[in-house]
């Protein structure tokens, strides 16, 4: 499948007008939407090395919530079967380190995920913004996804609901259409069974441009990292409309599962551009996550698979400094070589 026909290429000059644009976005969004944030009191001991410093916040969009620019997803330990005690730790370790927003869905290891967070949710569910999906297009399947998802996460409403992983557009028509998902997302508003409604996916950005454009989404959670520009940019052609619509934008797939992370060196050293060791293709850890940061977001939902590595992730998140136009230019460079495997979510044909 080739680019669309307004997708520029990754050298082209519309790249880095854009990212100029971003620059001047992300200056003024980090002069509005980062406040100081105290940590709460840390109750579990660490399993890794001591996190320090307090977790930056943005605004979510027009909802105004104070949002850690780090956020917890419900997949990696969180959607393993017959994990409870390691995903039940995490989700209790990032409350402790200050997280406040966590995204699950109702299809995340086949209801396992939302289970899991439940178990923390009943004892500290006004910690956390929490966010789940219903992947049903019709109005009676969504309403029975969202009952089981309130019975399993313990809790009397979401503080978000969203149409999960919209990918083409005959979905956006059946959502739409008499009887479809809107219906029952509208309907649980009024009810006030959850307070704001989102759209997410991470296939093509033209599918949920249409469907933000049809409907006043609150959220939306787009899945953008720093191969994006290779090939149905939603840096270029959703981000821009989702800012203009001041939606609070929810950044996913930033280290795609691992696949778009540079390897680490012989000596168990982790890659970097600013020399000793020579970077591979990719990018760290830390450069993902300050890519995507760079950019006009809210927050980023990253899985873990253990209390440290959640620790480290966090640990990044605090030390976040805006990226400048030139060191974004080289990450997205050193991801070419590897984006088909770093974008392996997209609609490929």
């Amino acid at each position: 499948m080739s680019e669309r026909p307004n997708d520029p290429k990754p050298s082209s000059p519309e790249r880095r007008g854009f990212l100029k644009m971003t620059t001047a976005a992300v200056a003024g969004l980090f002069a509005s939407r980062i406040l100081p944030a105290s940590a709460p009191p840390v109750r579990a001991q660490s399993t890794a090395a001591t996190v320090t410093a307090t977790l930056p916040k943005r605004k979510l969009g027009r909802i105004g919530y104070d949002v850690g620019i780090f956020s917890l997803g419900g997949q990696a330990a969180i959607e393993k079967p017959d994990n409870e005690e390691v995903a039940v730790a995490i989700v209790e370790r990032a409350l402790d380190l200050g997280v406040n927003y966590i995204d699950t869905a109702a299809r995340y290891g086949g209801g396992v995920s939302q289970r899991y967070i439940g178990k923390v949710m009943k004892r500290r569910r006004k910690e956390v913004f929490l966010a789940t999906k219903s992947h049903d297009r019709t109005r009676d399947g969504s309403w029975s996804l969202l009952e089981n998802s309130l019975r399993v996460l313990e809790t009397d409403h979401l503080d978000l609901w969203q149409l999960h992983n919209v990918a083409r557009m005959e979905e956006v028509d059946r959502i739409f259409a008499p009887g479809g998902a809107i219906e029952a997302f509208v309907e649980a508003r009024e009810q006030k069974v959850v307070r704001h409604l989102g759209v997410t996916g991470h296939a093509d950005p033209h599918v949920l441009a249409e469907a933000i454009r049809r409907f006043p989404f609150d959220t939306i959670l787009l899945a953008v990292n720093a191969a994006d520009k290779h090939y149905l940019s939603f840096i270029d052609h959703l981000l821009p409309l989702a800012v203009e619509k001041q939606m609070g934008i929810i950044g996913m797939k930033i280290p795609a599962r691992g696949r778009i992370l540079a390897p680490a060196a012989p000596s168990g050293e982790t890659a970097r551009p600013d020399g000793g060791i020579s970077p591979g293709p990719g990018v760290t850890m830390r450069e993902a996550m300050h890519y995507v940061l760079s950019l006009p977001v809210s927050t980023i939902i990253v899985g873990c698979d253990s209390v440290a590595q959640l620790e480290e992730n966090v640990q990044l998140a605090r030390e976040f400094e805006p990226l400048d136009e030139e060191h974004m230019a080289a990450l997205v460079d050193r991801t070419q070589p590897i984006h088909k495997q770093a974008l392996f979510f997209r609609n490929w044909g």
